[in-house]
């Protein structure tokens, strides 16, 4: 990060922080976060795990988020809930707006928390979430009790509106699933308005004992957004985590992940989409740390990069001393569809200890000729018969989202994405 970056940011973080409310992130680590900023800096591409990333709007940011300006409008004024994502049955809806809770869109749920479960160490690559901690409006919490009876079915929408050389977006989310209790979570990111935000969200999340968190995750921001999220998860004794990530909007978008196995015989899977084209650039970076005994993991990534789009995927997996009995795989696929397109994937291990079980594999490429040479020759014609390959590649992590609703709104959106001829749509 340029020092003039850095003096831009704290200049703006001192202009707002009378505004930004302590019961969401305490004055005191809203300075430590700029003073770990001003040290440390924002990663950039010369960081090795983030080199794909298209970090070029931030000299155009401005960071203060709306709420903290003068003068600021109420955030859902004029917004009518017909803009929206359709509502997921089942599914008990928070929404956001340039992340602040929108109640007239929401359900009667808890949304905001005193500083709790967020407040972690931001370092490496995690230090966009510092960002978050300095500017942050609202924050979603999310408590799952032990003893719930049931699933909790909750929806969280993140809307932002306002254009980045205005006003920035901090989503926060943090999440507790108490022992046994079991949570599946949607969360959505949308552009309404404008096109060019800046959105920067950060995600905690806790899995007690025996719980279990099913957490689907939908970007689908403005064609000139910049979207960045710092997600880190821990998972506990004998806990699940499962995460469905569909990249499919922002001209750039930057995940990152920290998910640490800290109890015996914790999983945790993670199952990403992106689908990018124009000159969008989509990147990942997934780190899951195998602390504890017996605990599995799964990796699996499908991406397609068309036109000059570049679609990215670190895939990374430590295993500690003393985490005997690991359980680990990788599948990390690209598919060139532009000749200009690029796609880089990029499988990772860090193994401490013997008595492990971990595989990769890691492709990028064109379509299979052979295969489509086999449907040519069946009587279909070339653009139809390359629909249903990309739809096919794409189904790995498509067909493993199980609620409906949701995988049909996906499904219409990435038929659009790789013109999928008229008579597959009525499939759909």
């Amino acid at each position: 990060m340029s020092t003039a970056l850095a003096t831009r940011i704290a200049e703006e973080y001192a202009a707002a922080a009378g505004e930004l409310p302590a019961r969401i992130v305490s004055a005191a680590r809203r300075e430590l976060a700029i003073r770990t900023l001003k040290a440390q800096g924002l990663p950039g591409m010369r960081d090795e795990n983030w080199k794909y990333a298209n970090l070029r709007a931030l000299e155009r940011v401005r960071f203060a988020p709306q709420s903290a300006q003068p003068g600021a409008a109420a955030p859902v004024a004029a917004l009518s809930a017909t803009a929206l994502p359709a509502r997921i049955d089942g599914y008990l809806r928070q929404t956001f707006v340039d992340g602040v809770f929108a109640p007239e869109l929401s359900a009667a749920v808890q949304h905001a928390a005193e500083e709790g479960a967020a407040a972690r160490e931001r370092a490496g690559d995690a230090r966009f979430a510092l960002l978050n901690d300095a500017f942050a409006s609202d924050a979603a919490l999310l408590h799952i009790p032990a003893g719930a009876p049931g699933p909790s079915c909750i929806e969280v929408l993140f809307v932002a509106r306002s254009e980045a050389a205005r006003a920035a977006s901090y989503p926060r989310l943090e999440v507790r699933v108490c022992s046994g209790a079991r949570l599946n979570l949607i969360e959505r990111h949308v552009s309404i308005e404008s096109d060019a935000n800046f959105v920067n969200a950060a995600v905690a999340i806790d899995i007690e004992a025996g719980a279990s968190m099913t957490h689907s995750r939908v970007q689908q921001m403005g064609a000139r957004a910049t979207w960045l999220d710092t997600l880190t998860a821990t998972v506990g004794r004998d806990a699940s985590y499962q995460q469905h990530l569909v990249h499919l909007g922002a001209l750039s978008a930057r995940s990152t992940f920290h998910v640490r196995l800290a109890g015996e015989r914790a999983a945790a899977h993670l199952h990403a989409l992106a689908a990018a084209a124009a000159q969008q650039t989509h990147d990942a970076y997934a780190l899951i740390e195998h602390a504890a005994a017996h605990t599995t993991s799964e990796q699996l990534f499908r991406g397609i990069a068309a036109d000059r789009a570049r679609v990215a995927f670190n895939g990374k997996v430590a295993v500690c001393a003393g985490a005997a009995g690991t359980d680990s795989r990788q599948s990390l696929r690209g598919l060139l569809a532009g000749p200009d397109a690029e796609v880089d994937v990029r499988p990772q291990l860090e193994i401490h200890t013997d008595d492990v079980r971990c595989a990769h594999g890691a492709t990028a490429g064109k379509l299979d000729e052979s295969v489509l040479f086999y449907l040519l020759s069946r009587g279909l014609d070339p653009d139809t018969a390359q629909q249903l390959l990309k739809w096919a590649f794409l189904a790995d992590v498509v067909a493993r989202l199980d609620i409906p609703e949701l995988k049909r709104s996906i499904e219409r959106a990435l038929a659009g994405r790789i013109d999928v001829a008229a008579d597959l749509k009525e499939l759909l």
